[in-house]
């Protein structure tokens, strides 16, 4: 077997095997004769059916079978061969001709990228430091008070904050259309769920009065045949409820599990539950910080077959989180997710096998009997992750991240940076 290797545009080569056609031939033989035993053909008793004759009919189809399997059976020795390693499947190209008895085929693919890893030395990183504060406590009972609110109707003009039910009518050009009326429609005052301008013309209004909205949709509103478009709403104000926030007692403690109605056991649950948001946000944002000075420091030719692979599954995720929900989303819309995940995996890869790393069982349990912790049963829960081999390996995964990120913080200049639980929390996307 000869095999050549071209390199095309990028990753991209193309492996040409040129197979033994005396083997190929051999195996042919030997079929057509198994064939000549059981075949039918008009004018010719069963098993005497001259082999001539069989190789008119047959051999081109014989010959086909016999060179795909071949193909098959030849490919990995071939990359072996030529010490490839792809990225995907390839595409063949065949290459047949019985009367110059020449028997070939290119395979053409992605190669996995070659590169050295770069030291993140000299390069700095800002860690985040967070106290959990009484304060920080305070604010997160009044978060969990706002979820349980509670709504009572009141007499009197509406205002911001206030849940009101309200019907319209809306028309663009004078004409009704399509998702532009609703009745018994409810909704929270300055939680901006409707367009722009919208919520906030209704401030003052009683129940049962008229106002005429005169506003615009949005440029880039999802409807495009509405985008920037004056519209003229017709709305009456059917009820008007206020928010009223459930006391901090016993049964407020209850509701969230606490049998007792201890108030202290409860404040000391949720300060629990915030030490442990607040050391898995910290962890995460140093995670994602070295993750960014990886790829930057390591910029890396990708195959488009595992970028596309990848769009697929990122694709097929939002639909699943979306119920199911068939979506025809544009791979443009996760091919810059996509293209990190997908370098990241290539240079932590890279760093697990320089640098010999196993995972850490002991820290894989820790977090598995950490998790555990908070449910009734926590051995069902330990039992359930070390029964599964793909749900183990989730964990392993992120230990494994966690050591790598260890690795590369001794290489990097750190810088401590003090930031509060509200922002590390519920962060401000950066513009």
């Amino acid at each position: 077997m000869q095999v050549s290797v071209e390199a095309g545009e990028g990753l991209e080569r193309r492996m040409k095997i040129d197979l033994p056609f005396e083997q190929v031939e051999v195996e042919v033989d030997k079929r057509l004769q198994k064939l000549a035993r059981t075949v039918r053909l008009p004018g010719f008793r069963p098993g005497k059916v001259p082999m001539k004759v069989l190789r008119q009919r047959f051999a081109g189809q014989v010959h086909q079978e016999v060179f795909g399997e071949m193909v098959q059976s030849s490919y990995e020795d071939a990359l072996t061969q030529a010490s490839l390693r792809p990225a995907g499947m390839p595409r063949i190209e065949p290459e047949i001709d019985l009367d110059e008895k020449r028997l070939s085929y290119t395979a053409v693919f992605e190669v996995m990228p070659e590169f050295e890893l770069a030291s993140l030395a000299g390069k700095s990183l800002k860690r985040p430091l967070c106290e959990l504060t009484d304060a920080d406590l305070d604010a997160m009972v009044e978060r969990l008070r706002v979820q349980r609110k509670t709504w009572t109707p009141v007499e009197r003009p509406c205002q911001s904050g206030d849940q009101v039910t309200l019907s319209f009518t809306g028309t663009v050009d004078g004409e009704a259309f399509d998702g532009g009326s609703a009745t018994g429609l409810t909704i929270e005052l300055g939680a901006s769920r409707m367009i722009p301008g919208f919520e906030e013309a209704l401030i003052g209004a009683s129940v049962g009065e008229q106002r005429t909205l005169d506003l615009t949709f949005p440029e880039d509103y999802q409807a495009a045949h509405l985008a920037g478009k004056p519209v003229r709403f017709e709305v009456t104000l059917d009820a008007v409820t206020e928010p009223a926030l459930p006391a901090v007692d016993a049964e407020f403690a209850k509701a969230f599990g606490v049998e007792d109605g201890d108030l202290d056991r409860f404040l000391a649950d949720v300060r629990a539950n915030m030490e442990r948001e607040l050391k898995e946000r910290l962890n995460a944002r140093i995670k994602e910080r070295v993750m960014d000075l990886l790829v930057e420091a390591n910029p890396l030719d990708l195959p488009s077959a595992l970028v596309e692979n990848e769009m697929n599954a990122m694709a097929g995720k939002m639909a699943q989180s979306l119920g199911g929900a068939k979506l025809n989303l544009p791979p443009s819309l996760f091919e810059a997710g996509a293209r990190r995940r997908v370098a990241l995996g290539l240079i932590l890869g890279k760093i697990v096998n320089e640098h010999s790393l196993k995972v850490d069982a002991g820290r894989v349990r820790d977090i598995i009997e950490q998790m555990a912790s908070t449910y009734d049963q926590p051995q069902a829960v330990v039992d359930y992750y070390y029964s599964d081999r793909e749900r183990l390996g989730a964990v392993e995964v992120v230990v494994l991240e966690d050591q790598i990120v260890e690795l590369m913080m001794e290489q990097l200049t750190v810088e401590d940076e003090t930031v509060d639980f509200a922002e590390l929390t519920n962060p401000t996307p950066e513009l």
